[in-house]
């Protein structure tokens, strides 16, 4: 066993090789064990992407199953939807622009960025810097990091940042509450002077740990210097503050958990020499099972009969790349 390997009191591995599920193998190969799995594309004939595929409309959007009208409007559902087949193509199935379906969806979701630079509409007509840098993430690992687009995205993130370097919602910071009254009012700005968000912070991020140019910024290393300091720790605005929320995992990311800050935080070069990626490799492995996988509080993954290999699969990834800095 490697070095990553052997930190772990059973092998992770085995699991993910023995899952029969095609993707998993795939990416266990290339990423885990450095072998050549041949082309990715050849998983997007695969019938689970297919099935995918199926439901996605002309305008490259996927229709949101049901929706409140006094939450957002049906066009801002739909935008929340495809963020979220996006994230199961790129992240799943490695599709990326070369493939004409992805090519729409994302085409869709540029649609929703503002001359500022943000991607707007889930929270009505306030700013949604963790969107905004969910949507960025997933749009550069399908091969648009070079496009003027996300580069105008970078630029308002980078305007947009609290003093202490972080990100937080702007509505939040001028002691508003993200309501349906507000959601809909004038745009708020932000108060820069109050605290960063390590939920909002750990969701940037990931735009700027994907990024092969702006993960090495400073700003994203001052960021990812503040989000190791709050790992573990209570929010810093209403809505997600408790600490359990860091054990509520999904996979494709969503809101910042533990193993997304970690995923981002080895992506801009932070290693285990740092104590508290340490820590959050001890926490892993103190949660190990026998069998070599895990068994812990997943929030997403319908659809998938085994949600909780792919978190394997991303605890892998992040160890690999603490102990290969």
């Amino acid at each position: 066993m490697g070095n990553w390997r052997s930190c772990f009191r059973y092998d992770p591995v085995g699991p993910l090789l023995e899952s029969g599920n095609p993707a998993l193998v795939y990416f266990t190969r290339r990423d885990l064990l450095d072998e050549d799995p041949g082309p990715v594309d050849d998983l997007w004939a695969l019938s689970y992407v297919e099935k995918i595929l199926r439901k996605q409309r002309d305008d490259g959007s996927w229709k949101y199953p049901g929706g409140k009208d006094e939450v957002r409007t049906e066009e801002n559902y739909d935008q929340i939807e495809t963020y979220r087949q996006v994230g199961v193509l790129v992240e799943k199935y490695g599709m990326t622009r070369d493939h004409p379906p992805l090519q729409k969806a994302a085409e869709f979701l540029f649609e929703f960025q503002t001359g500022e630079g943000d991607f707007r509409g889930i929270y009505g007509t306030q700013y949604t810097p963790n969107y905004s840098g969910g949507i960025m993430e997933l749009l550069i690992k399908a091969g648009y990091g070079d496009d003027p687009r996300i580069e105008k995205g970078f630029d308002w993130l980078l305007a947009i940042r609290q003093a202490g370097g972080g990100w937080a919602i702007p509505a939040l910071t001028a002691g508003e509450k993200l309501s349906r009254e507000n959601m809909f009012s004038d745009l708020i700005q932000p108060d820069r002077g109050k605290p960063n968000s390590h939920l909002v912070t750990g969701c940037v991020l990931r735009a700027f740990a994907a990024h092969p140019r702006y993960r090495d910024h400073e700003a994203a290393q001052q960021a990812g210097r503040y989000l190791m300091t709050r790992l573990f720790k209570r929010g810093e605005y209403p809505g997600r503050q408790g600490e359990d929320f860091w054990y509520r995992f999904t996979f494709p990311f969503w809101f910042t958990d533990l193993l997304s800050a970690f995923d981002s935080l080895t992506r801009l070069g932070f290693d285990a020499g740092n104590r508290p990626i340490q820590e959050v490799i001890d926490w892993f492995v103190d949660r190990q099972l026998t069998t070599g996988a895990w068994k812990l509080n997943l929030l997403k993954g319908a659809g998938d009969p085994k949600p909780g290999l792919w978190i394997s699969l991303a605890i892998c990834r992040a160890v690999r790349r603490a102990f290969d800095l």
